[in-house]
């Protein structure tokens, strides 16, 4: 089966990258999805955590590849996109089902920043300071590494037509 990793930092456009795929017909799972599912049946213990915090407290408690792991039990035969992934432990669990390639999605901070304060999600950053500590919690989780031996990078600091039609392109050549 293949598998098409999809990570980034938050904003870089991610989303984007698989509305070209669900438009390619390819299914796709998005371990943030997984991560709002999870957070919102949370513990009593858990209540106190942001969004961020439980992910990464899921991670000390269940392993690092946990939102992987949930995301494989969720992927269908054929090809599918995985969008969200933070850690080479997830990549690892991804090439476990066979031919896995990442895709790295990339804009600046600054664009990214406006992105998220546009799309106004709950977990939006409330000022340039959130948002930095949330790129830092990012990293920390290991998505710098993922980026840094992805297999291929697509940029997403022009238009969005643009980005649009590249990532349709790349996504068809990747099937």
């Amino acid at each position: 089966m293949r598998v098409i990793v999809v990570t980034g930092m938050p904003g870089a456009g991610k989303e984007e990258f698989l509305a070209a795929g669900r438009a390619t017909g390819v299914p796709f799972v998005r371990m943030g999805d997984l991560v709002r599912e999870f957070y919102s049946g949370r513990s009593p213990v858990d209540r106190t955590l942001s969004m961020g915090e439980f992910a990464g407290k899921e991670r000390e408690r269940q392993g690092a590849d946990i939102w992987a792991r949930r995301a494989l039990e969720r992927m269908r035969d054929g090809p599918n996109i995985v969008d969200g992934c933070r850690s080479m432990d997830e990549v690892r669990a991804f090439r476990g089902l066979g031919d896995t390639v990442i895709v790295a999605v990339h804009a600046p901070p600054p664009v990214r920043y406006k992105r998220l304060v546009k799309r106004a999600r709950e977990d939006m950053p409330h000022s340039v300071e959130e948002f930095e500590a949330r790129d830092a919690r990012e990293l920390s989780w290991g998505v710098g590494e993922v980026i840094a031996l992805s297999d291929l990078m697509i940029d997403n600091s022009g238009s969005l037509e643009d980005f649009r039609r590249r990532s349709a392109g790349l996504v068809g050549s990747l099937r």
